[in-house]
């Protein structure tokens, strides 16, 4: 992660609250509103039953205790219990109302945020970390939770207790009321000062847990290079010093909560205090008049002070829940309106019949601003031909594919199919027309038929071992102990680089695609298994346009045609005997090659 990261991330944890990111969260709680209202409605019911029983309770000393009437306190036992009772049961629906609530809008976010990153074009993930795109779908979202189960609907039931304990109060005593509350102005400098120096050390926190995080995904991707070179103490040095300012991060952040809690019960130890003061002394000195404090007031009014600090303490909480949220919404609304997408034409035109012929006709392409990797590429591949590209490392030929499949779009020029402009094709229409076999495979957590079909249900398994067959995969398929169940574990770490590859093929063909493009598919596989596939590969071309990239010059001497790039455009072109005997660009990496080969069979 960068600087620059570093400097807006903490450019969003400087806001604690925010109107506008506030209002488009609450527009995915808008499909539930009627289980918010009845949230709310059932928050209403159990804040006043708590400042309730301080009444029963006062009733309780004054009318039935201090007169030795034991029936009637038994009825106020029971009504005190009964309030128990039924807060207990509206507790257990506004809780599980809340959470459901709060997990319903979190799997409409994550839903949304992964069919978003699916519509992204690749050139979103070669500018994106992977580590950070999986934390905003993940710990972002589960940010969010406690805010949608139990900060917004939440609140409302403190300041329903707060305003119901103020209402009890002023109208058992105006004045203890106010004597009561006569801290409240300390309380609330000490929430506003303890809110500024909470949300300091939250974006220390933050910021800090950002760089390990960073620190942490790059060191494990590398760390066969930290292994190769012993560099596993002087890591550890840094890890530790990152992590060291972490921990202090947190330590800080702990501290201002340290001292605002116990805060908060000093202030109501001190309520207390005044209550008992003041309204202990208009108990003795008032004992005869007709409006004297009596006990069951004063002990009603401990009991409601002590009640009207617990929301107070709650609500900071929340604050803290706020935080959190403000600055998850604000990384997750930033990717989904990243409009890095490969738009379909307002009108797309549907693939039918496919012959698949294929033109580029003056093609640029840059992957950033006017940097040229293509340049004004112009070819020609007839139906059912086979047109090998080759060219060294950096000359384009991975571009031709991508942007051939629309993984990217090009910046000028056109590129047809059957004699239509892609740009005019419907992106999945095109692919489903195209297989692509690359050199890096890529396999799914699952099985090895799982890993052909892609659990394509118009693919079943006789139509997988058919493919499998074709390509030779099933000879080392069918000795596995599961077969085409056979288990496969993330990214094929259980098979070999030449196995990977021929599910690979067997993938491509299963899905029995017009255009087949072949990216230095056999580097990784040996002598043996590349004769295997190179037969395999003459049956498959029959009746499909092919483009195959490749290394070794010996697998396309076959080709139809071959066109040779050169720093992004077109040298040569012709079959292998015509481009040999030009003693150009082609004849010079044969030639290199072929010493290669006799140097590693010497």
């Amino acid at each position: 992660m960068s600087s620059n990261d570093y400097k807006s991330e903490e450019e969003t944890l400087g806001k604690a609250y925010d109107a506008r990111l506030m209002r488009r969260l609450l527009s995915y709680i808008a499909p539930y509103k009627k289980y918010v209202i009845f949230a709310i409605f059932l928050n209403i019911i159990v804040a006043a039953l708590g400042p309730v029983r301080p009444l029963l309770t006062k009733i309780a000393i004054d009318d039935y205790i201090d007169k030795s009437d034991y029936s009637g306190l038994l009825t106020i036992g029971l009504l005190l219990f009964g309030s128990l009772l039924l807060q207990a049961f509206i507790q257990y629906f506004l809780t599980y109302y809340t959470q459901y609530l709060g997990q319903k809008t979190l799997y409409d976010l994550r839903t949304q945020i992964f069919n978003h990153i699916q519509k992204l074009a690749l050139k979103f993930f070669d500018k994106t970390p992977i580590g950070r795109i999986v934390t905003r779908a993940t710990n972002d979202v589960e940010a969010l939770g406690e805010l949608f189960s139990s900060g917004i609907v939440m609140v409302f039931s403190d300041v329903f207790i707060i305003l119901w304990i103020l209402a009890f109060m002023f109208f058992m005593d105006v004045r203890l009321s106010l004597v009561s509350l006569s801290v409240l102005p300390v309380l609330i400098y000490g929430t506003f000062l303890f809110k500024r120096k909470a949300r300091e050390s939250y974006r220390d926190v933050r910021l800090h847990l950002a760089r390990l995080n960073s620190y942490m995904q790059e060191h494990i991707t590398g760390m066969s290079v930290v292994k190769i070179f012993h560099k596993e103490k002087d890591e550890l040095k840094k890890f530790s010093s990152i992590n060291k300012d972490y921990r202090t991060a947190n330590i800080k952040s702990i501290f201002y909560y340290a001292i605002f809690y116990p805060s908060v019960e000093l202030l109501s130890s001190i309520a207390v205090g005044l209550i008992v003061w003041y309204g202990g002394g208009e108990v003795l000195q008032n004992t005869l008049t007709e409006n004297a404090l009596t006990i069951g007031v004063l002990f009603a009014f401990i009991q409601y002070t002590e009640m009207f600090f617990r929301p107070i303490r709650d609500l900071s909480e929340k604050y803290n829940i706020m935080q959190t949220a403000m600055a998850s919404s604000e990384r997750i609304f930033k990717l989904l309106d990243d409009n890095t997408i490969i738009k379909n034409a307002e009108h797309p035109q549907k693939l039918e019949s496919v012959k698949g012929k294929i033109e580029f006709k003056n093609v640029w392409f840059a992957y950033n601003d006017d940097n040229y990797i293509l340049k004004n590429i112009s070819f020609t591949i007839n139906p059912g031909e086979t047109v090998a590209i080759v060219g060294h490392t950096g000359a384009g030929k991975s571009s031709i594919i991508n942007i051939l499949s629309r993984f990217y779009d090009i910046n000028k020029g056109d590129i047809f199919i059957d004699g239509i402009n892609i740009k005019e094709i419907d992106k999945s229409d095109l692919r489903k027309h195209i297989s692509v076999v690359l050199q890096d495979v890529f396999l799914f957590s699952g099985d090895i038929k799982s890993n052909i079909n892609l659990n394509n249900k118009d693919i079943p398994l006789e139509k997988v071992t058919e493919a499998a067959k074709v390509v030779g995969a099933d000879q080392f398929i069918e000795s596995l102990p599961g077969k085409y169940n056979e288990e496969v574990k993330e990214r094929g770490a259980t098979l070999s680089v030449g196995q990977k590859q021929l599910i690979s093929f067997a993938r491509a063909l299963a899905y029995d695609p017009h255009i087949l493009i072949l990216d230095e598919a056999t580097s990784s596989i040996d002598t043996e298994s590349e004769q295997l596939i190179q037969k395999a590969i003459e049956k498959l071309l029959v009746g499909r346009t092919a483009i195959v990239i490749a290394h070794r010059l010996s697998t396309i001497q076959n080709s139809d045609k071959i066109i040779v790039l050169h720093k992004g455009e077109i040298r040569e072109t012709g079959n292998h005997q015509e481009l040999l005997a030009k003693h150009g660009i082609y004849y010079k990496l044969y030639q290199l090659q072929y010493k290669e080969q006799e140097i590693l069979t010497s």
